[in-house]
């Protein structure tokens, strides 16, 4: 007999070489019928894998990520499946899931696979689904794993198999398709009931842009049919608050091929939004005990050496700049913190005056490769909300505490309330890629945990997810769509200010090292524009709405009226313009409602005599009539940021 410790600390006794779907049945036949795999110790198994020893398991659904990816890693195999019986000959690259779905590589030779043939792709996976084809797992050797892709004449797969040992090679078969590879797999293809393949790109094999192009399928496939329809619903929505098109109705940003790729350009209107949230949060900044400084966009490679950034970054920096003189190089800056350790630097300091927190809206570079530029979630120049706090080892927690409460007031500002805590690790097996001691990894790791626990934060542990000098605390916020983005960032670092040598005198007459804290509420502030645009669909809170009310005069008539108007709300800080257009009423409305302004107030004959304006609301109509000074109060009661608020996140 063998014991199996499940999720709820609960421990069960099995005769040796029980699988996961033998402890499922055990529970209940419904969980039985839901398991998609199993993990093992940690390590994900098919569910019909046996269990020889002692072990911790946990069973998983469709509701686990690690669930779905079985179940998306079996779609790419009946992908392949499908593929091999309308096109004999097929040879295959590799398959794996994705965040959502999955794809394969293939080469069809001289054949060109479009959009038009995926329907009867589908069609075939659907009728080889129905088949309920087992996933069966064989251990084999690496020479006849060879043997087998040589007479099938697949050199792909015989490429890949010459990475990997004997004894640790697998295939995988299901009705009449073999494969290699490791698992693991749903226990049968009847579990796949809903298909669709999204589309058809190229890929270089390997992706080494030298090697042949291959065909690459996307895919997603669901155990539903509702839960197909209900994603191809929720595609349908996110095209309409794509970012970039919104971007460019709303007049908010532009790119320039003469200018460069992934480099943005901030209209008028977009530029005023960013000044907002820039104000919104250099204003609770300062009222947090920050100080502004101002670096150079450029540095000297030396200043990068010393930091680690250049052995780091240097391949995705622009390459080093040139001077007359030509014993000097220079970079253009790819962070903010080792400008901000000189300033440290620049005077002596005293435990007394700790914290030291530098404050800069810092505008960075790294050279992304074309292929991964994307709107402004991936740029080549961004502004970072940076700020370092230099703190006494004793500061750390309390100074740690004091940022997540930042974070979380600005995310309550702007309706982000759905949001997870990842405590980003260093990986243990490939420490190479870190810079510092064991020692101090573990204590900023420990307080990163104590911190968010002080805060009550639900938190997961991604190992591996740390920066190179440091483990950090990220936060993964859920948009309207349900989609999860990264934004803002906390992270300790005892390594720089050893690297840049950096002090202050201590109580005991001593020189110390203090510890400094990195933080970015927003992360960049392209990348949280753009995540605000989709969640919001360009329906921005109130007090950040480049424009806030359009004036709308039903004619000529009523112009000087309208200026008055206008003038008096700007003079209460009220944003917006005056459409003074000779167009009918009706369409300065739906052009207003278009730009997604706020608040339409329209002014006209009876209006004029009552002093009074008539109000809209955007996408919730009529208001009906009203005095300036009503709407005045009613507007500031929608868009101020309550000193409650505030008070609530320390701020």
């Amino acid at each position: 007999m063998i014991k199996i410790t499940l999720p709820d600390g609960s421990v069960r006794e099995y005769e040796k070489g029980v699988t996961g779907y033998d402890v499922a049945m055990s529970i209940s036949e419904g969980l039985a019928r839901n398991v998609l795999s199993a993990k093992v110790n940690g390590e994900v198994w098919d569910a019909s894998r046996p269990i020889e020893e002692d072990a911790t398991v946990q069973l998983l659904t469709w509701n686990d990520d690690e669930g779905k990816s079985t179940f998306w890693h079996s779609s790419a195999h009946l992908l392949a499946e499908a593929l091999e019986e309308l096109y004999p000959g097929v040879k295959f690259g590799i398959g794996p899931p994705i965040a959502n779905g999955f794809y394969y590589d293939i080469d069809l030779g001289d054949r060109v696979l479009g959009e038009d043939d995926l329907p009867e792709i589908e069609k075939k996976m659907s009728e080889l689904a129905k088949n309920k084809s087992q996933f069966i797992r064989k251990d084999i050797s690496k020479d006849d794993a060879i043997q087998y892709f040589k007479e099938k004449g697949d050199e792909y797969k015989l490429e890949l198999i010459e990475g990997l040992e004997d004894g640790k090679i697998t295939f995988y078969e299901q009705g009449n398709f073999v494969d290699l590879c490791r698992g693991p797999h749903v226990p049968h293809t009847g579990i796949i009931k809903a298909i669709k393949l999204m589309n058809v790109a190229g890929a270089y094999w390997r992706g080494d842009e030298k090697r042949k192009q291959l065909t690459r399928i996307y895919g997603i496939t669901f155990p539903k049919q509702k839960e197909l329809k209900e994603y191809l619903e929720l595609l349908e929505e996110a095209k309409k608050r794509d970012h970039r098109k919104l971007g460019k109705e709303l007049e908010l940003f532009t790119f320039s091929e003469k200018v460069g790729m992934g480099l943005p350009l901030w209209l008028p209107k977009g530029t005023l939004l960013r000044e907002r949230l820039e104000n919104f949060l250099r204003k609770a900044q300062i009222k947090a005990g920050y100080e502004p400084v101002v670096t150079p966009h450029i540095g000297s490679k030396q200043l990068y050496v010393t930091s680690g950034h250049y052995e780091k970054y240097g391949e995705d920096s622009f390459q080093p700049i040139k001077t007359p003189n030509e014993n000097e190089e220079f970079l253009l800056k790819p962070m903010n913190c080792p400008h901000h350790c000189e300033i440290y630097n620049s005077k002596p300091r005293s435990y007394k005056d700790l914290p030291v927190r530098l404050a800069e809206f810092g505008t960075v570079y790294r050279y992304e490769q074309s292929g991964e530029l994307h709107g402004l979630t991936r740029v080549r120049g961004f502004t970072q909300d940076d700020a370092h706090i230099f703190c006494r080892p004793d500061q750390v927690k309390e100074e740690f505490v004091k940022v997540i409460d930042l974070v979380l007031y600005v995310f309550k500002a702007l309706g982000f309330n759905d949001y997870t805590a990842q405590v980003s690790l260093r990986d243990p097996e490939n420490k190479a890629k870190y810079i510092g001691k064991d020692e101090l990894w573990e204590k900023a790791e420990r307080e990163i945990q104590e911190a968010a626990d002080e805060r009550g934060l639900t938190t997961i542990r991604e190992t591996g997810e740390a920066a190179f000098y440091g483990p950090k605390l990220d936060f993964m916020v859920k948009d309207a769509l349900g989609r999860s983005w990264q934004l803002g960032t906390i992270q300790v670092d005892y390594n720089l200010p050893e690297r840049f040598d950096l002090e202050y005198t201590g109580s005991d007459n001593q020189k110390h090292r203090p510890v400094m804290i990195h933080r970015a509420p927003f992360g960049s502030l392209e990348r949280f524009v753009a995540v605000l645009i989709e969640h919001c669909g360009g329906n921005f809170p109130l007090w950040l709405a480049p424009d806030q009310i359009a004036v709308l005069p039903i004619s000529e008539k009523y112009h000087q009226y309208a200026e008055e108007i206008y003038t008096k709300l700007g003079e209460k800080d009220i944003r917006g313009y005056i459409d003074n257009r000779d167009e009918k009423i009706g369409r300065k409305i739906r052009d207003a409602e278009v730009k997604k302004v706020p608040f339409m107030l329209i002014v006209g004959d009876k209006e004029q005599e009552d002093n009074q304006v008539a109000i809209r609301r955007h996408g919730k109509g009529d208001l009906g009539s009203m005095s300036l000074y009503d709407f005045v109060k009613h507007f500031h009661s929608e868009s101020s940021l309550t000193e409650e608020e505030g008070a609530k996140f320390n701020v």
